[in-house]
């Protein structure tokens, strides 16, 4: 499957338009800041851009970033920016084609961004084999992936070694596809539905406990959007299946309950994440209004004290009083339904204004 894949990404795909399905593109708006940073991106980035959006999780100054699927660059080059000069970010492909358009841009994009040294590199390897790179344990802040873990084919070890790397307290925010049931063997072996992130897609159900089986004790759904698929060749293939486009954030935190509970735990928001004064939304049940006491659970309490986002936070509270099982609405949603979708921040986004607006994918 590996071979597939690259040589549909290295050699079968030349640009964005010849992918057959719109499987991860939805035409969401991008904000000025951002339409600002991809326009600093050299235009052959752009153009061999197959991601589902551009995943930009907050707080990013300043930190160490790992893209998972880098491709040819433009989300590490986009996030270069957001880190800024004193952090960094490494991207992990395994197609040669892809990396050779990104390290191509390394000095273009250190002297459009007015960096002393550049702050991007690029590593050859598969996103399950981690540990082949000599990226060490503990080491990431935050490890980004945009529709590219469904076209691994052992999904556990990818999952497995993120969290092996990710810092206490880290994260991976990532945009993917799942399916609103398992995807029968013979659909697995189809390398065009596979190449076009169908095939490849989990099951969500299957996806979290996954998750959970490997550390991350409470996967927390940021934003979905149901796929369609204007190709009737292909959806007749697909059967009965339905897909989604959906973007999870996975924190590495200690001592979390295998279901939220409630100890009468309180945080206040401060207003001061940038971009965010207002408020701050952490998942699809979760948004914190500035200045405003919020109650949470204590995996809540314990995941903002153990993160990046500590200090934006006031906590109240402790662990010494057990109120039950916390009260908050089911993170489950249903893949068939347009209800699902979500029109903040999801994992699509359009294409660059120098390319056609047509179907994009990962």
């Amino acid at each position: 499957m590996h071979d597939i894949v690259k040589d549909y990404y290295g050699n079968v795909l030349s640009g964005s338009d010849d992918l057959q399905t719109n499987a991860c593109c939805t035409d969401d708006n991008l904000s000025n800041s951002l339409k600002a940073i991809l326009s600093n991106i050299h235009d052959e980035v752009l153009t061999r851009y197959y991601g589902c959006g551009l995943v930009t999780p907050e707080l990013l100054k300043g930190c160490h970033v790992l893209d998972l699927g880098c491709g040819a660059g433009r989300d590490c080059y986009a996030i270069a920016q957001m880190v800024g000069e004193s952090g960094s970010v490494t991207g992990v492909d395994m197609t040669d084609e892809q990396l050779a358009v990104a390290n191509k841009h390394i000095e273009y994009h250190r002297e459009k961004f007015g960096y002393a040294k550049a702050n991007t590199t690029f590593l050859k390897g598969y996103i399950e084999k981690l540990n082949e790179l000599d990226i060490a344990d503990n080491s990431v802040d935050l490890v980004v992936s945009n529709c590219v873990i469904n076209l691994s084919p052992d999904k556990h070890a990818v999952l497995k070694e993120i969290f092996r790397i990710l810092k206490p307290g880290g994260e991976i925010y990532f945009s993917d596809v799942y399916a609103d049931k398992r995807v029968p063997a013979h659909l697995k072996d189809d390398p065009l539905l596979y190449g076009e992130c169908l095939s490849g897609a989990l099951y969500w159900n299957d996806f979290e406990n996954l998750a959970k089986s490997v550390g991350f004790a409470e996967p927390r759904l940021v934003s979905s959007r149901v796929i369609t698929i204007d190709n009737d060749e292909l959806a007749g293939r697909l059967e009965d299946i339905n897909f989604t486009s959906a973007t999870y954030r996975l924190f590495k935190a200690a001592d979390l309950e295998q279901d939220p509970q409630d100890y009468g735990q309180k945080v206040t928001y401060k207003g001061s994440i940038p971009e965010h004064e207002a408020e701050f939304t952490l998942d699809q049940n979760t948004t914190f209004v500035a200045q405003q006491p919020t109650q949470v659970s204590g995996n809540t309490w314990r995941t903002l004290q153990q993160s990046r986002f500590n200090q934006h936070f006031i906590f109240e509270g402790d662990f010494e009083k057990h109120l039950g099982l916390f009260d908050i609405s089911d993170a489950a949603f249903d893949f068939s339904s347009t209800k699902a979708s979500s029109s903040s921040s999801s994992c699509c986004a359009p294409k660059p204004e120098t390319t056609e607006k047509k179907s994009s994918c990962c």
